[in-house]
């Protein structure tokens, strides 16, 4: 993956993960992003605000304790509304940029350029490579879903099928590289994606300030954390400004890898889970889970499970009418659902309670995926497209940092 391969993206001349790199970036990317819409919802915050009862706490960790009281106000920035319905093309566009800048356009032209990925990154170089007429390699597993090849083909791009396993995605993407010189673009853990990634920050804090009153201000922001590009680059965003970074994930078959290696002090490398977020089943790379980790940047980590989830883009969906995919909502989840972080909120919070900034990564999924999620079958039976058929009949998936 990127680590072992040498004609990957230069990291420009070390640009420092600080706000003004970030702002720097926003500039750079303006004229090729949407500026999504931060939007509120009266039903949701009185939710947030509301204790959970104690049935809703049966059967979990938290049965028996006395529900958490917090305050809060919500602030969706709804990057379902984003170009190619996803974050992801904030650091697309900043990569391409940044390597135009350092080679010039005929030379990345020349070489095309070239990532793996199963989701939204593949559509967003593909995108990106397309605005500048660079020819775009995406090695994608054979079990990706079909609306999402479907999409990056859409964009020009040349899909190059490989199978599930790191190994065997490593292996088309040097026979890519080998064969046209093209320049790695990774989904998440390089410089120039953590930068792009946290533009979406700048915005939450200017459009939330549009929306409270005189003398309010944000005070946390809360992001769903797969590789760890979009929280770290928001971390690095809000660094200094006394807002609050959290990160919220999957907890179905170990998905919440962040927060175990955060409070085990040790980074996990691969994760194997086929949680309904499917967007979050990659593990921190080298660059993120260095900003991750790092208590001064973000300040907690949570996880949620799939019941919680669905219940939250069930919300979504009906009374916010915005189209989202799982992995956008785990946020939001954590808000609703998350005992420990609802008390932690109010605990910190008070009486005054927080402006919190949610955010919706993506929108990337159909009606026909969503009628199975919420299909009345047992959870480990919900239907999953991606994966690997064991010999047992089961899906199992193995997802490493890139």
């Amino acid at each position: 993956m990127a680590s072992r391969t040498t004609t990957m993206a230069p990291e420009a001349p070390q640009a420092p993960l600080i706000r003004s790199s970030v702002e720097a970036a926003h500039a750079l990317i303006q004229p090729h992003i949407h500026r999504t819409p931060v939007l509120t919802n009266t039903t949701l915050t009185t939710l947030a605000s509301t204790p959970q009862t104690g049935d809703a706490l049966k059967g979990t960790q938290w049965e028996g304790q006395e529900p958490a009281k917090p305050k809060a106000k919500l602030f969706f920035k709804c990057e379902n509304f984003q170009r190619i319905g996803a974050f992801k093309v904030r650091g697309a566009f900043h990569a391409v940029m940044r390597l135009i800048e350092q080679e010039g356009i005929e030379e990345v032209r020349r070489k095309g350029v070239v990532t793996h990925s199963s989701g939204n990154h593949a559509q967003a170089l593909a995108l990106a490579a397309r605005s500048f007429s660079i020819p775009a390699h995406i090695v994608m597993p054979t079990i990706s879903t079909p609306s999402k090849i479907a999409g990056t083909q859409a964009q020009n791009a040349t899909v190059h099928f490989s199978g599930s396993t790191s190994q065997e995605r490593e292996a088309v993407v040097a026979d890519v590289i080998q064969k046209t010189g093209a320049t790695l673009v990774p989904p998440y853990d390089h410089l120039n994606i953590i930068l792009g990634q946290g533009t979406m920050a700048l915005e939450i804090q200017t459009e939330v300030a549009k929306l409270l009153a005189e003398g309010e201000s944000l005070d946390a922001v809360i992001a769903p954390c797969g590789g760890g590009g979009m929280l770290s680059g928001i971390a690095v965003a809000l660094h200094g400004t006394g807002i609050k970074v959290f990160g919220a994930e999957p907890s179905f078959q170990g998905g919440d890898d962040a927060r175990r290696g955060v409070e085990a002090g040790e980074r996990i490398t691969s994760v194997k889970t086929l949680t309904i977020a499917d967007g979050l089943r990659t593990p921190l790379g080298d660059h993120t889970w260095k900003i991750v980790s790092d208590k001064a940047y973000v300040s907690g980590l949570y996880a949620v499970t799939e019941k919680n989830i669905k219940d939250a883009m069930k919300l979504v969906l009906e009374r916010m009418k915005c189209f989202v995919e799982p992995s956008a909502v785990v946020g939001l989840a954590t808000i609703l659902y998350n005992e420990d972080f609802r008390n932690m909120m109010e605990r910190e919070a008070g009486e005054k309670g927080w402006n919190i900034g949610v955010v919706f990564s993506g929108g990337n999924t159909t009606i026909e995926a969503i009628t199975k999620i919420f299909a009345e079958v047992p959870e480990e039976k919900a239907e999953r497209h991606e994966g690997v058929v064991g010999a047992d009949g089961k899906r199992v998936a193995e997802n490493v940092a890139g």
